[in-house]
């Protein structure tokens, strides 16, 4: 009652809680069934402007969808706002993640993860492995595949290559296959007694922790005898900071998580953009059969023939900002916050939606066509792109991987281009729940190209 009357008396953004308990979660989630991407967020901009309340996920949250008010709430993580997810996803990363840190632990952990994606560690380390693993697995393409389950393979094989200096195998097979279980549990009411797809992820988070568990045992024993690697989990081992095995266990959940869901979409969506868009993928080809041309068949991407991609550079940013793999984030205000005339209690949820400002008109000209050609000459976005174009969040949070990003992209679309034609196999549509993904996984048919 009390925080009834409360709120009266704050100036809350405009909007409406809905029902009770399910508040608008329901209408949230039938929204991104359809083909429109942002359904839910349009609507209620309309009728209320870029700043509303709503009551999602059993909790009262406001929706921003202004560029000023997502960097506000970006740059004062920890000060203001503080980290705050649905409970399926703490749950299943479990709580030593990077995603759930705070304060002076994340900073480090941010930072170190940072120091291994960096582009230098890029260049001098990673590439290689990049570039191996793309044609590896492109080697064993023909006929019809499912390209997003493709990417997927690429990327969780980066991924546990640079954590665990793992080559793929089956033991890295079977593990990806649990991951799979995993994160179709992050977006379900987190009660096992009502969802069995929650119930299976549980069970599947359990066994992945298991297997993580036993190779840092392993290596821990590899290190007290002095045996040293290069990888992320040398460096996990070699800190001050005295980790348990299942503090890093956690650590390693959640990077394997951020490797497996998001790079490959991207990658994908890439595709699709590009085969719907004939003349930027012809102008694409033409800048990759021009490096190429250059090196031998076997002869392996440097780092000074990614750094000559200007116009593959275009595509990946515009890719990012139409597909928007993270739509958004979740935080919660610690104190009362006032804002552009608004009072955010504190305890409440606050969205900031990426999506909504990639996609909003005022920012990008014709903003939800796939235009690549808006980047040339670092044109894309209408005003400052600070604020307006942030694919990989920003603040203290920013996305540690983004410049790893950029490069797989880069070298998966080379081989593609400079190897394969294809065809879509049949029509594919994008969806936007609970990720941004596509209805049939992508099926193309692939025919190789003659190397002349």
């Amino acid at each position: 009652m009390f925080r009834a009357s409360r709120c009266r008396r704050l100036r809350l953004p405009p909007g409406s809680l809905g029902l009770p308990f399910v508040g608008e979660t329901l209408q949230l989630i039938a929204a991104y069934k359809t083909e429109n991407p942002e359904p839910f967020i349009d609507e209620r901009v309309n009728r209320y402007g870029p700043i509303f309340t709503t009551h999602v996920f059993g909790e009262p949250t406001v929706f921003s969808a202004d560029p000023e008010t997502n960097r506000f709430i970006l740059q004062n993580e920890g000060k203001l706002f503080e980290c705050s997810y649905p409970g399926s996803i703490s749950n299943l990363l479990g709580k030593h993640s990077l995603l759930l840190m705070k304060g002076s632990l994340h900073k480090r952990m941010h930072s170190l993860t940072m120091s291994f994606a960096n582009s230098s560690i890029i260049r001098d380390h990673l590439l290689v492995d990049i570039d191996r693993l793309v044609l590896l697995n492109m080697d064993s393409w023909t006929g019809r595949i499912f390209l997003m389950e493709e990417a997927k393979k690429i990327t969780f094989e980066l991924t546990v290559k640079q954590l665990m200096s793992f080559d793929p195998g089956e033991w890295s097979e079977s593990l990806r296959k649990e991951y799979v279980l995993v994160i179709e549990g992050f977006f379900t009411v987190p009660l096992p007694i009502f969802s069995t797809t929650y119930r299976r992820a549980i069970k599947a988070r359990t066994k992945v922790a298991e297997a993580l568990d036993l190779i840092v045992r392993q290596r821990r024993a590899e290190y007290e005898r002095g045996e040293r690697r290069n990888d992320m989990l040398g460096a996990l081992l070699a800190g001050d900071d005295n980790f348990s095995d299942e503090e890093i266990v956690d650590f390693l959940v959640a990077l394997l998580v951020a490797g497996y869901e998001t790079t490959p979409t991207i990658m994908t969506l890439a595709v699709k953009f590009l085969t719907e868009t004939p003349l930027a993928l012809a102008q694409l080809k033409e800048e990759h059969e021009e490096i190429r041309a250059k090196k031998s068949e076997t002869e392996a991407l440097q780092w000074s023939d990614y750094k000559s991609m200007p116009f593959t550079q275009c595509v990946v940013n515009e890719t990012l900002r139409v597909a928007n793999i993270i739509s958004g984030v979740f935080r919660r205000a610690m104190t009362d916050i006032h804002i552009k005339g608004y009072t955010i209690p504190k305890g409440w949820k606050v969205f900031a939606s990426f999506r909504a400002v990639h996609l909003d008109h005022e920012h990008f000209k014709d903003a939800r066509s796939f235009n690549p050609w808006r980047w040339q000459n670092n044109s894309g976005a209408n005003s400052s792109p600070g604020n307006v174009f942030t694919p990989f969040g920003g603040g203290p949070r920013l996305c540690p991987g983004y410049e790893l990003a950029r490069v797989e992209l880069s070298v998966f679309l080379h081989h593609l281009v400079t190897r394969f034609s294809w065809v879509p196999a049949e029509e594919d549509k994008l969806v936007f729940f609970p990720t941004t993904r596509t209805q049939k996984r992508y099926p193309i048919i692939v025919q190789r190209r003659n190397s002349s």
